[in-house]
């Protein structure tokens, strides 16, 4: 039977669950209701056709288009530095470091966790600063400096999410290869890994999220306004985040205020679609990692 105090727990977390649901719901239906009225090929090209757009061949100087690709490529960017090394880590500190190792890298893992994306985005600054007055004269700011720098902001999660789910295996599948007779790397590879790998995918699926949204790192490290499309990884760039804040912080009329809602509409749908793809390969891979 059911004390009172259950049933207040299980009322709070009912009121929770909903409330929940409420605010999500409530912030996609303003964002669709003002977003959808821009939502046409002249907010992704302006006067640029589609397709000169798309190739390159023509600058795009009013629609998101090399906005929309600068995001794309600054998390892809900072996902390929910071996904391998943040699982790897994770790996290490679960499995194979001591306590006390365990213990200090713990710690500085939660350091950086807790650096603020402002100090994260002066840190890079000021290594361009050292680089033009040492051994780079020409460095600037660059995609690769940005990515460089999300790199290391969401490089925290990805290590504690490997961890905790390393660390939550059941004892019985611990003990699964050694009584098998398998090595060290063979037990870690073909047991323990199919069996976090839920986990761990899910903290690179969170740090794909937070690659795409972060916007005080990116203006210190290389992201401008009408840099069109970036030619290198060493180029400036644009990116969504940013021309929605300036465009919140300095629009003169309610058409461009709409425009950037529009703007925050194809990014939510931009990190949607990242999620989709993310989740899709998380199945793939657990199907591949229990048939083999």
């Amino acid at each position: 039977m059911k004390t009172a105090a259950d049933l207040l727990l299980t009322a709070y977390a009912w009121f929770c669950a909903i409330a929940v649901f409420l605010a999500t719901s409530f912030l996609l239906g303003f964002l669709f209701k003002r977003g959808m009225g821009v939502m046409h090929p002249s907010l992704f090209f302006g006067d640029t056709p589609w397709f000169s757009a798309l190739l390159g061949a023509s600058p795009v100087f009013e629609g998101i288009w090399p906005a929309l690709v600068g995001t794309l490529a600054l998390v892809l960017v900072s996902s390929v530095m910071a996904i391998p090394v943040g699982i790897a880590s994770g790996i290490y500190l679960s499995e194979y470091a001591s306590a006390r190792v365990r213990s200090m890298l713990g710690f500085a893992v939660d350091v950086l966790s807790g650096t603020p994306s402002i100090v994260m985005g002066l840190f890079g600054f000021t290594m361009i600063l050292f680089l033009r007055k040492t051994a780079l004269p020409q460095a600037r700011p660059s995609l690769f400096l940005a990515a460089v720098c999300i790199a290391l902001l969401i490089l925290p999660y990805v290590i504690r999410t490997t961890q905790t789910a390393m660390e939550a295996i059941p004892e019985h599948l611990r003990l699964l290869g050694p009584s098998l007779g398998l090595t060290r790397w063979h037990h870690v590879r073909h047991v323990l890994l199919p069996s976090a790998s839920r986990g761990i995918l899910s903290g690179a699926i969170l740090a794909l999220g937070r690659a795409s949204e972060d916007t005080a790192v990116i203006m210190l490290t290389g992201v401008v306004a009408r840099a069109g499309l970036p030619a290198s990884l060493w180029d400036k760039f644009e990116a969504l985040p940013f021309r929605i804040y300036t465009l919140a912080a300095e629009h003169r009329s309610v058409q461009e205020l709409d425009q950037g809602f529009g703007m925050a509409l194809v990014l939510l749908l931009m990190t949607g679609s990242l999620f989709a793809v993310a989740s899709f390969l998380q199945r793939s891979l657990e199907k591949r990692w229990k048939t083999t």
